[in-house]
Parts: C-alpha cells; sequence; structure tokens
C-alpha cells in the first residue's frame, strides 16, 4: 500500500483534500441550521481533541461511525467516549 491510499490517522477530511465523503461532509455542516450550529471556537476545540484521539480514522469516529466534523459541527454533539 501507498501513502496515497493509507489512511490518515488523526486527519479530518477537510485535511483530506479530493476525499470522497469530503462533499458529503461540507454538504452535512452546511445543512445545520443556525440556531443549532455550535459556535467556531467550540467546533474548532472540539476538533482538536478529536485529532489527538485514537479513534480517529481519516475524519471518522471508530467509536460511533460519524464524521467528526459534522458532529462538532452541531451545538447539542456529544463525544461517545465523553471527551467533549
Amino acid at each position: 500500500m501507498n501513502d496515497a491510499t493509507k489512511p490518515c490517522r488523526r486527519c479530518l477530511l477537510s485535511d483530506l483534500g479530493d476525499h470522497p465523503s469530503r462533499e458529503a461532509v461540507l454538504k452535512g455542516i452546511s445543512a445545520i441550521r443556525d440556531k443549532d450550529r455550535a459556535d467556531e471556537k467550540v467546533y474548532h476545540d472540539r476538533l482538536k481533541i478529536c485529532r489527538s484521539c485514537d479513534n480517529l480514522l481519516s475524519g471518522t469516529c471508530l467509536s460511533c461511525g460519524c464524521y467528526v466534523e459534522i458532529r462538532a459541527a452541531v451545538i447539542s454533539g456529544r463525544c461517545p467516549m465523553k471527551k467533549w
């Protein structure tokens, strides 16, 4: 397996350029109503925690299967590992 096909631990889909799921994640985030969306600081703080988690693989939480960027964008979103 070459470097281009290896799954990226600690990467978010927004870091992966033309990843096939990236567009779906961006659409999912944009579909969140403003009143339900976490503010930018909360969103980035959550993603920082996710990046350091052993359960992150190519933007997906291995604990629950979600795209962490969508879960982190929802104000009521919660980490399944209770890290945030």
